[in-house]
């Protein structure tokens, strides 16, 4: 992981997103967080600029920096969770500040080939689980 640049004056997390998730780190642009739902590998990248809604809210290097980090967080949970499939989306319908979910699928899972949000209920991590896939994250982030 990078040394982030300070968040801007007025930059929050969203609440149901800190309650969600465990952080990873930071890249230079965003936050990176793993959702506490062991049925999916599920890294969400914040950018960490405040009032941001849509990707187009970014200023354009910004933009350009999201996509860059966006294909970071594609490698590192490519390498980790070796999935079948990553789907990468911007939605937003409940939390509205600008998030970005980069998600290992597997024919596997109890979603495929349907989308995760909606489908049965979160199973966090057993705690050792997830400090174990924050260092195989970490390391892979650090490596990137």
């Amino acid at each position: 992981m990078s040394t982030p640049a300070p968040p801007q004056t007025g930059f929050a997390l969203d609440p149901r997103l800190e309650a969600d998730t465990r952080p990873v780190g930071d890249l230079s642009l965003s936050s990176v967080l793993l959702m506490n739902d062991a049925r999916f590998p599920w890294l969400i990248l914040v950018p960490r600029r405040p009032g941001l809604v849509e990707i187009a809210d970014l200023a354009e290097g910004d933009a350009q920096a999201l996509m860059a980090e966006i294909r970071v967080a594609t490698r590192v949970i490519l390498e980790v969770a070796r999935p079948d499939k990553v789907n990468v989306g911007a939605l937003g319908n409940i939390v509205s500040q600008l998030h970005v979910h980069v998600l290992a699928r597997f024919a596997s899972d109890p979603a495929w080939p349907g989308p995760v949000w909606g489908h049965g209920t979160r199973i966090p991590y057993p705690p050792h689980a997830v400090e174990a896939l924050l260092e195989r994250l970490r390391a892979a982030f650090a490596a990137a």
